[in-house]
């Protein structure tokens, strides 16, 4: 037999199909895992995880100066995610964005996009640091209160998840679209979750029903106005709904007797830019008529788009016309998917506050017995003082007559020491090999 037809019933024989969607399932699941799905217990994706991570590693606290967010970026790509110096500054940004956050996790410094649909200017020029609400998702991470993991060459270590205070996912709410799957969590007040999260803990046994009365509904970044609540309770109690939003809007007397309306928040996620260029497109068209002038009067302060209108408009005609042909009116659809123990899963507005309320319990109990430890650690040599102090004249008699720094170790290790009043100090060390005897003495 030739040595090529031997080489050739070496190899396994491998169905393509089966490769094929083996392949891909492991694709789909990495896509769903590690990327576009947020996890139930801090909200985040990994990306996102990371940047406030290395930022902590970096010491880019609130109260120290703003840091460039080339060196951030530059930071987590080289020690976490290799995947980009893009996408980490893409999500960078839109945590420090107050019309796409409902509580912003980064301070940013400099141009970082707008409501228009202005892009940010390069990391090279702008500043971030870490917020007082991106803190509160990093306290304790230094009491082993969550699990750590190698990084991608296992040169570091990486959470697998933040120890958040806050209800993150619901407060900021996550979209993302992975294989076959997609979410879409809108956000939401954090006096009421927190309300809600109270609720739960006082009656574990809540129903939805009963949180929708703490927890009424979204509460979008931008404002507007939720029309009706039978999107919000489908929402909440299947997981799945569409929710309808309307801009704030104001009718306003103008000179020679005309009307305005004046636009004062606008739906979630709506770009500001493209909605003017529409309401200019409606009214030039004569698809909505007796519209004379469109400005953008918005500052700082916050949003204000003037409509003048003709003469003869009736004002509450043009504005419904409005919200039927341009943006002033969305929907926003709810599809409430997160990782649940590693797991997508389809959850309920019961199931979030659930799920992150467990999760708190689990942060605590691993926080104390990490600051129990160290107490019995501090206890030890506290007790050791103790008995020392109340036996001084025993121990420098023995560290005199010792020859030598381990003879004097030795001495004082082997004898037994009346422990007089320091034995409550003692018992709280609750450690076997330290403790008072029946005696009174302490070894």
């Amino acid at each position: 037999m030739s040595d090529s037809a031997s080489f050739n019933e070496a190899l396994p024989t491998i169905s393509l199909e089966d490769e094929m969607k083996k392949s891909y399932l492991d694709y789909a699941m990495s896509v769903i895992v590690s990327r576009a799905l947020p996890d139930v217990r801090d909200g985040l994706k990994p990306v996102h995880r990371r940047i406030l991570f290395g930022m902590k590693e970096g010491g880019f606290t609130s109260d120290k100066q703003y840091r460039k967010c080339a060196r951030i970026v530059g930071d987590v790509m080289g020690k976490y995610h290799p995947h980009g110096n893009l996408a980490i500054y893409d999500a960078l940004v839109r945590m420090a964005q107050d019309f796409s956050m409902r509580l912003p996790l980064i301070d940013g410094q400099g141009n970082f996009g707008s409501m228009d649909g202005d892009p940010p200017a390069a990391d090279r020029y702008t500043e971030a640091r870490l917020a007082v609400a991106g803190e509160g998702l990093l306290e304790d991470l230094d009491k082993d209160t969550v699990d750590f993991r190698p990084n991608y060459d296992e040169k570091e270590m990486e959470p697998v998840v933040l120890p958040t205070r806050i209800p993150n996912l619901l407060v900021n709410g996550a979209g993302g679209i992975a294989v076959g799957m997609a979410t879409n969590i809108p956000p939401h007040n954090l006096g009421e979750v927190i309300d809600g999260c109270l609720a739960y803990i006082d009656n574990p046994a809540i129903t939805t029903e009963e949180l929708t009365t703490l927890i009424p509904g979204p509460d979008f970044p931008t404002g507007g106005e939720i029309l009706g609540r039978v999107g919000i309770r489908t929402a909440y109690h299947t997981g799945n709904g569409s929710i309808t939003v309307r801009a704030k809007c104001s009718i306003e007397d103008m000179r020679d007797k005309r009307e305005a309306i004046i636009v004062h928040e606008i739906p979630y996620q709506v770009n500001k830019g493209k909605l003017l260029e529409r309401l200019g497109e409606v009214g030039r068209d004569k698809i909505v008529e007796d519209i004379s002038e469109i400005r953008d009067e918005s500052d700082r302060e916050g949003v204000r788009i003037v409509i003048e209108l003709k003469k003869s408009a009736n004002a509450d005609v043009v504005l419904n016309q409005l919200y039927k042909h341009t943006a002033l009116q969305t929907s926003f659809p709810c599809n409430m998917v997160a990782l649940n123990h590693g797991r997508p899963e389809t959850l309920l507005l019961r199931d979030f506050i659930s799920a992150f309320v467990k999760f708190r319990e689990e942060v605590i109990t691993r926080r104390t017995i990490f600051d129990l430890g160290k107490a019995r650690e501090r206890a030890h040599v506290l007790a050791g003082l103790a008995v020392a102090v109340a036996n001084v004249d025993e121990v420098i008699k023995i560290i005199r007559n010792a020859k030598s720094p381990a003879e004097a170790r030795d001495g004082l290790l082997a004898r037994t020491w009346p422990a007089k009043d320091v034995k409550p100090l003692i018992d709280l060390i609750d450690d076997p090999e330290y403790r008072v005897d029946d005696s009174g003495n302490y070894k």
